[in-house]
């Protein structure tokens, strides 16, 4: 049981740490350098990221950040190593707000971006833009960057604590 709960706990503090990674390159590279572009290229260059970030290696850190800490939670339900839960269940709450705020705000944005069709059709590329809300996208993926560095901020103190608990 020890080996699994440790390794339950590095994929979760891993893959968290993965996701918070690529919020975080939005908040600070991607976005800010797509800002400075014009309307054609930013919505050509949106659509082509975000139709890649669809892929197997995103989507197994995205939801597995999300299964492995709330599978860490549940293996430290037992005594003896039930002082961690309390950092596993907080880590676990920061990492499900900024999974829902996917789900619900940035996703749908993106969606919408991507159903406008391919830049050289859309005849208002600056209403698309206007539409898609930089604004509102960059605020909610600044969120879910500080929720999810937090989650794996406590996920890597667990990682420490687990080593004197254990």
């Amino acid at each position: 049981m020890l080996v699994l709960r440790a390794a339950v706990l590095i994929a979760a503090t891993m893959t968290t740490g993965l996701v918070a990674g690529v919020f975080g390159l939005y908040a600070h590279t991607v976005m800010r350098g797509l800002a400075r572009t014009d309307d054609r290229t930013f919505v050509g260059a949106f659509q082509a990221i975000d139709r890649a970030i669809i892929n197997p290696w995103f989507m197994t850190g995205f939801v597995g950040a999300l299964l492995f800490t709330g599978l860490a939670a549940v293996l430290h339900l037992g005594q003896g190593v039930r002082a961690l839960l309390p950092w596993l269940l907080v880590a676990f709450v920061l990492y499900l707000i900024g999974f829902v705020l996917t789900i619900a705000v940035n996703v749908p944005l993106n969606d919408a971006i991507k159903a406008a069709g391919e830049p050289d059709a859309i005849a208002d590329l600056a209403a698309v833009r206007e539409r898609f809300d930089e604004a509102r996208w960059a605020a909610y993926n600044l969120v879910r960057t500080i929720t999810s560095t937090a989650a794996f901020g406590l996920l890597c103190w667990t990682l420490i604590m687990s080593g004197r608990v254990g």
